[in-house]
């Protein structure tokens, strides 16, 4: 069975990891969600959850704002083909997560490690980030090095690279 919220604080209070938690409506898209802004401080994200050709799963993880080359992104990340996203069954079955829910915390209910978590450079530049805590009623606030910390708590040693941005400005 996936992990509750419940039980994802419960991890992040046995790291030490401070975090707090705004309750709200269900929210499915980074729209959706520019409602709250002004009530959450920090940087807003989105996930993307994706398979390449060879069936290796990616977590890219960036501000909700990121221009994100998606036909150019398996090239930039060494994947197998180009990205397509994951189907809603394949979210559930490895980080126990329904579509609109996607989050790093999910990495919670990876115990095989499957996925790969890519975080952007840009928006590891905030020092506090947002992300829904495996359901989308909630919002929960961390910061950056404590969800790298978790992270790696779960065995998942995330990438920091620039995914943000057309391939002709990136570095």
């Amino acid at each position: 069975m996936p992990k509750t919220p419940e039980q994802l604080f419960a991890a992040l209070d046995a790291l030490g990891i401070l975090h707090s938690t705004v309750k709200h409506p269900p929210l499915f898209t980074v729209e959706q969600s520019r409602n709250l802004r002004g009530q959450i401080p920090g940087g807003h994200t989105k996930n993307l959850f994706l398979r390449d050709k060879k069936y290796d799963i990616y977590l890219v993880v960036a501000l909700e704002d990121a221009d994100i080359d998606l036909k150019g992104l398996h090239r930039r990340l060494g994947a197998s083909g180009r990205f397509s996203f994951g189907s809603a069954d394949l979210l559930r079955e490895v980080l126990g997560v329904e579509p609109g829910a996607v989050t790093p915390f999910g990495a919670i209910n990876d115990a095989g490690g499957r996925v790969t978590v890519v975080l952007d450079t840009s928006m590891m530049e905030h020092e506090t980030l947002n992300f829904h805590p495996l359901v989308n009623t909630m919002t929960t606030s961390i910061k950056r090095d404590d969800l790298v910390k978790f992270l790696e708590s779960t065995g998942h040693i995330p990438r920091i690279e620039r995914v943000s941005g057309r391939a002709s400005t990136l570095p």
